[in-house]
């Protein structure tokens, strides 16, 4: 199991990931079957191409984007972060806040991760 400072520290590594606008260096944080749902709400993404898939989507619709995990929280295999993105496409920035919960492999790499959040969670400036 996964030790509190790992978890932290694979979560510093999607940070990174995510602000890299990379989405096979973001897929290659997950295991291979691993399910993301975006917001959970949504059928998940499964497996590291569907994962690449739903960034590359993000990536060609933005400008650019800054993705801040305000507070971590673990428990056992799980972390869960408190996040805000700001997304910036022609010239305005929208701004989503809310929670992602994350399940930790034993190799570090993210089994599940399922964002929560709904419109009353996002913002436009």
């Amino acid at each position: 199991m996964p030790t509190p400072d790992e978890l932290r520290a694979a979560v510093e590594r999607y940070v990174d990931a995510v602000n890299g606008r990379d989405p096979r260096a973001i897929a290659a944080l997950f295991t291979e079957d691993a399910v993301q749902a975006d917001p959970a709400s949504q059928p998940p993404n499964v497996g590291r191409a569907a994962i690449a898939a739903f960034f590359e989507a993000g990536i060609a619709g933005s400008d650019d984007w800054t993705f801040t995990a305000k507070d971590v929280h673990t428990c056992a295999s799980t972390v869960a972060i408190d996040f805000a993105i700001d997304v910036s496409t022609g010239g305005a920035t929208m701004t989503i806040s809310g929670i992602e919960v994350f399940e930790v492999a034993d190799a570090g790499l993210f089994s599940a991760v399922h964002a929560y959040w709904d419109e009353r969670d996002v913002t436009v400036a």
